[in-house]
């Protein structure tokens, strides 16, 4: 393998880690699921955005049913979760941490992947974001509440600037696998001040201060 496949491999799997682990720490936070499930949330978290990433440009089977490391990774991740579970007190910070990470490394492998197969630059960035909020979004949905991706702190946009740091150097010629920390460090990075700060994405006005403008 070459290093830029090995750097790749390393942080894919990374991810897998930080995903499993927030997966399974949701389930024993939010749902207070038994071991099954605990394991089995983390990873649906871990794989679910790689999984549908793959799908969607046809790469066939999905890595993760091709390469065991995946499955092996996410399913430690999921056990470690529920067996220090208990000596977390706060699971607050711990989750809000993985995810960030999670989010970060998935944007840009997914991204280098979609790539790596041929995608153009606005569909890489697009899938890079999907690889990196997919998971999260199959996270919510199954302990039901609103997905992150809808309502949380700055979670799709960092995904686009990592993603998108990755895909524009590529396509401009000066690609490498610094731009893949600067992309990771950027979306990690504002994921977290988005939390810190309770920073979000402009919504809609409030129809009632329309009214009242008028």
């Amino acid at each position: 393998m070459s290093a830029a496949s090995v750097t790749a491999l390393v942080l894919d799997l990374a991810g897998t880690f930080a995903f499993a682990l927030n997966g399974a720490l949701t389930a024993v936070r939010a749902a207070r699921l038994d071991i099954v499930g605990v394991v089995t949330l983390g990873m649906i978290t871990a794989l679910g955005g790689g999984i549908l990433r793959d799908v969607l440009l046809g790469a066939l089977p999905p890595a993760t049913f091709s390469d065991w490391r995946y499955l092996a990774v996410a399913a430690g991740g999921g056990l470690v979760a529920f067996v220090l579970s208990g000596r977390l007190d706060r699971l607050a910070l711990p989750i809000t941490v993985f995810d960030a990470l999670g989010l970060s490394l998935f944007a840009v492998t997914g991204a280098g992947r979609a790539l790596a197969l041929g995608a153009g630059v606005g569909q890489s960035i697009l899938l890079g974001t999907i690889t990196a909020v997919g998971g999260g979004t199959l996270r919510d949905v199954l302990v039901r509440r609103v997905p992150s991706v809808l309502s949380s702190e700055l979670y799709a946009i960092p995904a686009l600037v990592g993603a998108a740091v990755v895909v524009v150097p590529a396509r401009l010629g000066v690609g490498g696998p610094v731009w893949v920390y600067v992309g990771a460090a950027a979306c990690l990075l504002i994921r977290l001040l988005g939390v810190r700060f309770r920073l979000e994405a402009p919504h809609p006005r409030d129809p009632g201060a329309v009214g009242e403008d008028q």
